[in-house]
C-alpha cells in the first residue's frame, strides 16, 4: 500500500487504489442452536455453536471536504458498519400532504425535486403513498439533500434506469449548490459514473480510492427517434406539467431506449400569418423512469434540428423551468421577442384556471413565466 501524501498540511492521494485495514476486534453475534436448526445444516457439513464473527472494515483516512462519499459492496461486506461511522441514516415520516409540501420554501422545493429527476409536476401534487416505488425512492432522496446526509441501501428498490437518472441530477444539484459530506451505501455499481463520488470504498475488493477517475467512466445513453401514432400519447398524458390534451394535428416522434419509449415529443403548425413554413413543440414529455438524464430537451433538439434541415422553421415555448432554462443556455436555441414573458391564461377556461392557480401557488407569481425560441441549430450568426 503506498501512502497518502500530505502538502502544506492537507491530503493528497495519487488516483489510484488502496488497501483497507480490518480491526482487529471483532464483531460477534449468538443465537441458540435449536434441534430444528442442526437438523437443517446436517446435509451440509457445518458444524456451529451459534456464534458469528465479522472483523469489520475500519474506516480509512479520506478528505474532510468532498461531496459525495460511497461505500460499495455485496451484502455481508461491512457496508454498514462503515457507514455509521459517518452518521445515522435518517428515516423520513410522510403523510397525507403532497410531496411538494414537506419544503421550507418553493424555491427549495424545486430545486430538490428537480435535483432528483422527480420533473413531472402533477406527480408533486400527490401524497408519498400513491408514488410508484420509483417515485418513492426520488422523494426521499430530495428531502435528503443537504449536507452530512448519510443514505443507506441506495437504488436498491428501483430499475436501473431510475437508478442511473436520478444519480446523474442528484450529482448534479451536488455540484452546483456546494453540498458537503454525504455518504452513500449501495450494492449495484451501475451508479457510480452517475454520482461521480469522491471517493469510495469497495467492500468486495477491500480498496478504496480517493478521486478516482478511470472506473468513472461511463458509455453513453444511446436513444432511438423515430415517428409514432399519436395513441403512444397516452402513455405519457398524465406527466405532462400542465396538461393531458393533445391536438389531433400532432406530429409525433418518440425516443426509445433499450426497447422503452423514454420520451415523447408532439410538433403542429406553427400558428402565424406572418411566418412560413414554420412549426412548433406541442407537448414534450419524459416519461418517470427517465427523467434526469436530460433526454427530453435532446429529443426536442433533434426533432428541431430534422425540421430546420428540410428548410423550416422551428419555435417552441414552454412554463417548464429547467426546460426553458436549458434553452437558454443553449447556442441552438434563439430566444425570441416572446422570450421569458408572463402569460395570463384565459378566465373562461374553468380547468385552465384550476391549472394556473395551482402554478400561480407555486410561482408565487398571478401570471405564468414562458420561455419562447426558436431553433438556429449551431450555425447560429449574430
Amino acid at each position: 500500500m503506498q501512502e497518502a501524501k500530505t502538502s502544506q498540511g492537507e491530503m493528497t492521494f495519487d488516483d489510484q487504489w488502496y488497501e483497507l485495514t480490518r480491526s482487529t476486534e471483532p464483531l460477534q453475534s449468538k443465537v441458540a442452536v435449536s434441534d430444528l436448526a442442526q437438523e437443517a445444516i446436517k446435509s451440509f457439513d457445518y458444524v456451529t455453536d451459534g456464534t458469528t464473527t465479522f472483523y469489520p472494515y475500519l474506516t480509512p483516512q479520506l478528505p474532510q471536504t468532498f461531496g459525495i462519499g460511497v461505500i460499495v459492496g455485496a451484502s455481508g461486506t461491512g457496508k454498514s458498519t462503515l457507514l455509521k461511522s459517518f452518521g445515522s441514516a435518517q428515516a423520513f415520516a410522510w403523510d397525507d400532504r403532497a410531496i411538494v409540501d414537506y419544503f421550507d420554501t418553493p424555491d427549495e422545493a424545486r430545486e430538490k425535486l428537480f435535483a432528483v429527476g422527480l420533473t413531472s409536476i402533477p406527480t408533486w401534487f400527490k401524497p408519498y403513498a400513491v408514488l410508484s416505488n420509483g417515485e418513492k425512492f426520488r422523494a426521499d432522496l430530495a428531502v435528503r439533500l443537504k449536507d452530512n446526509a448519510v443514505i443507506d441501501e441506495y437504488t436498491s428498490v428501483v430499475d436501473r434506469n431510475i437508478a442511473k437518472a436520478a444519480s446523474k441530477s442528484f450529482r448534479k444539484y451536488i455540484t452546483d449548490n456546494g453540498v458537503n459530506g454525504i455518504v452513500i451505501a449501495t450494492v449495484h455499481r451501475d451508479i457510480l459514473n452517475y454520482l461521480e463520488p469522491d471517493w469510495i470504498i469497495d467492500t468486495d475488493a477491500g480498496m478504496f480510492a480517493v478521486k478516482p477517475r478511470e472506473c468513472l467512466r461511463r458509455e453513453p445513453v444511446v436513444a432511438e427517434v423515430y415517428e409514432v401514432q399519436p395513441a403512444l400519447w397516452e402513455l405519457y398524458a398524465k406527466h405532462h406539467y400542465l396538461t393531458a390534451n393533445l391536438s389531433p394535428f400532432s406530429r409525433c416522434f418518440a425516443a426509445i431506449i433499450e426497447g422503452s419509449p423514454a420520451a415523447f415529443y408532439a410538433v403542429i403548425s406553427y400558428p402565424s400569418g406572418t411566418v412560413k413554413n414554420a412549426f412548433r413543440g406541442h407537448r414534450l414529455v419524459t416519461h418517470p423512469d427517465y427523467q434526469g438524464l436530460g433526454i427530453g430537451p435532446r429529443l426536442s433538439d433533434f426533432v428541431a434540428a430534422a425540421y430546420i434541415a428540410e428548410g423550416k422553421r422551428f419555435f417552441a415555448k414552454t412554463a417548464h423551468p429547467r426546460l426553458g432554462e436549458y434553452r437558454e443556455r443553449s447556442i441552438e436555441w434563439k430566444p425570441t421577442s416572446k422570450n421569458k414573458r408572463y402569460r395570463t391564461d384565459t378566465a373562461s377556461d374553468a380547468q385552465r384556471q384550476q391549472r394556473r392557480q395551482r402554478f400561480v401557488d407555486w410561482t408565487m407569481n398571478p401570471n405564468r413565466l414562458t420561455y419562447s425560441h426558436e431553433y438556429v441549430g449551431t450555425k447560429q450568426t449574430d
